[in-house]
């Protein structure tokens, strides 16, 4: 079971639009094209501290969950999962949320809607029903580390329904540009990165695709499988 991928339902920006360069370099990881971005983008930063501070972050790629990695039932196949995402992208219709900032989100550094998107909330909670049927069951390893920082009891309710415990109304649209920082440190990412995100936040951030993104086996860095025109 441990050597089965894991897929995940994404919002990633267009990878030639300005926040989908910037997300890459800064991670040093290209999530669409999979491969490595030499030299990341370090703002500045000692790259030895840069490397500290995205190493958690790069894994997953730049992106926005709609749906959190999971494993597939035994009767499910990648095929299943891809026809469903097609199907769900056909019936969902594109957005845009106006504007993003640069914010924190307990101790990571993360983007964020400037003001909360009811159409995006939507999205992620009608995505989060739509796949449910493919997911697993998670391990008792997988519930230790979602519980690692403390869940409240609605959301330890929500992990054990839906595998995740910030859905529906504990639900935050974020894209994670650090791990966890203490507050002298957060405060100096912070500023590196303002002025190299100005022009990206400038510009309104378009959800246009449903993004299908896996892991190939554990500890692997997620890649996009296919994206998925939202055209309903």
């Amino acid at each position: 079971m441990a050597e089965t991928p894991r897929y995940a339902l994404y919002a990633v920006p267009q990878p030639e639009s300005g926040l989908g360069r910037f997300g890459a370099a800064w991670l040093g990881w290209d999530i669409e094209a999979g491969s490595e971005v030499s030299p990341p983008e370090t703002a500045g930063l000692p790259p030895a501290l840069h490397a500290a501070v995205t190493g958690e972050p790069r894994r997953y790629g730049f992106h926005g969950t709609l749906k959190a990695p999971f494993r597939l039932l035994d009767a499910w196949t990648e095929s299943d999962i891809i026809a469903a995402a097609a199907a769900f992208a056909e019936r969902s219709a594109p957005l845009s949320i106006p504007q993003l900032r640069l914010d924190s989100l307990g101790a990571f550094l993360a983007l964020r809607p400037a003001q909360r998107s009811p159409e995006l909330d939507s999205l992620a909670s009608e995505c989060v029903v739509w796949f449910e049927r493919f997911r697993a069951p998670l391990t008792e390893a997988e519930l230790s580390k979602r519980r690692l920082g403390g869940l409240s009891p609605p959301q330890e309710e929500l992990l054990m329904r839906w595998g995740y415990p910030f859905v529906f109304g504990e639900y935050r649209f974020h894209m994670t540009l650090t791990g966890p920082l203490d507050a002298d440190l957060g405060a100096r990412v912070s500023a590196a990165l303002a002025p190299k995100l100005a022009e990206s936040l400038d510009t309104p951030f378009e959800v246009r695709d449903l993004v299908l993104a896996v892991e190939l086996e554990p500890q692997a860095r997620f890649r996009v499988l296919r994206r998925f025109p939202l055209s309903g």
